[in-house]
């Protein structure tokens, strides 16, 4: 792992031309590179890229306004100062993040370790050098670190995505510890894969938390914490990464649905608890439009096909790709319910797993109000049971 060499390659439209070297200096036109060298070990990190940018015309105001061209070049304009926003925010974090690697290797460097032992020993180094600098630490290291992630993954490079996600978990694991418990809570959740095991830590939550043996009698500290706060913690995770035209990052979203309903579920009357309603008065359309299509349908194969395809961001789960304009203006105008036009004339969010659950226990919710449950609850049953299990497949599998 220590021994291969590091390439992150950057594309043109989110990061600059960067060079990083041991003290990094930056031109706007000429690759940058990082060579840590060492002894017995050879580590290269290299970041590279190109960006250009060409803007033309010859027009006046009056005729790009008859045009209609002068909104696009100010949207244009505005995308590219986010593109530079961003891209800044990219260097300062990967410098920090090769700033860390080269200390790691440092430490590593005159260790002789065999395969078994190098995991542990890149461990602790992380936790060495992370501990001394998490205070410091920045917004902009993690999006770095994530996106550095990304690209291994996508490069297929499994040492290197290792090597940075031990990084990774080393600081979310500093920083839970300065977070409120009901928040470490959510993080100790977010790593237990099993969903017996979630259920018999929020169990231990609830009564107090305190100091239980682990697997390998490792000794873990859980902390006490309110079976609420911790749904509504997750619920309001959820509403931020769901409100977005673009999830980010489905395994995540995933993790953070199941706790909540988990969490919920626990509570005294599960979720139809009256501490549940958080003021969802008004059921949204993509959600009521998908709900509506399952309902009609037997419960089956193609059914539990649909809600696996949505859950995990296709047909009606789609990211809307460049519809994040805030005046709307660029926005087709949606069917509504049933083919009506929508209220808003706005285009709404794909269906979104924790807005889609929300949906279908509000529903349930208003008929076991009533008197007649009929077969329509029992297939909501369903389809909320099911919609569990497939995000359970997308959270740890």
């Amino acid at each position: 792992m220590l021994g291969a060499s590091l390439l992150f390659l950057v594309p043109s439209h989110t990061c600059p031309n960067l060079v990083c070297s041991s003290r990094p200096t930056l031109t706007p036109s000429h690759p940058h590179q990082l060579q840590l060298k060492q002894p017995n070990r050879k580590s290269q990190v290299i970041v590279s890229s190109s960006t250009s940018y060409e803007v033309g015309g010859g027009y006046t105001p009056e005729e790009l306004d008859a045009l209609g061209l002068n909104e696009m070049m100010n949207h244009n304009q505005r995308s590219e100062t986010d593109t530079s926003s961003q891209r800044e925010a990219l260097l300062r974090g990967g410098e920090q993040v090769i700033s860390v690697l080269q200390e790691m290797i440092t430490l590593l460097e005159d260790m002789d370790m065999d395969e078994e032992s190098e995991k542990v020993a890149v461990e602790l180094a992380a936790q060495g050098v992370i501990g001394k600098r998490v205070d410091q630490m920045e917004s902009d290291f993690m999006m770095a670190l994530d996106y550095m992630i990304q690209l291994a993954e996508k490069d297929q490079d499994d040492k290197r995505k290792s090597l940075l996600e031990v990084i990774k978990e080393t600081v979310l694991s500093h920083l839970t510890k300065k977070c409120p418990p009901h928040v470490q809570v959510i993080g100790l959740l977010c790593r237990t894969p099993k969903k017996e095991s979630r259920h018999e830590l929020l169990r231990r939550v609830a009564a107090g938390g305190g100091l239980f043996k682990g697997e390998n009698d490792l000794k873990i500290h859980i902390p006490g914490a309110n079976l609420n706060d911790i749904a509504n913690q997750a619920d309001d995770l959820l509403e931020t990464m769901e409100t977005r035209p673009v999830v980010a990052d489905r395994k995540l979203l995933a993790r953070l649905v199941l706790i909540r309903e988990e969490a919920r579920y626990m509570m005294g009357g599960g979720i139809l608890d009256e501490r549940n309603d958080r003021g969802l008065y008004t059921l949204p359309q993509s959600e009521v439009n998908f709900l509506t299509k399952l309902v009609a349908l037997k419960p089956g194969k193609v059914v539990l096909d649909m809600i696996r395809n949505v859950m995990q961001g296709k047909d009606e789960g789609a990211d809307n790709f460049g519809n994040d304009d805030e005046d709307g203006t660029t926005r087709r105008v949606s069917s509504g319910i049933a083919g009506r036009a929508s209220v808003t004339g706005r285009k709404p969010l794909p269906v979104r797993p924790g807005m889609f659950l929300e949906t279908v226990s509000k529903v349930l919710s208003g008929i076991y109000a009533g008197t007649d449950f009929g077969i329509t609850a029992q297939h909501l049953e369903w389809v909320h049971q099911k919609t569990l299990q497939v995000l359970q497949e997308i959270a740890f599998n």
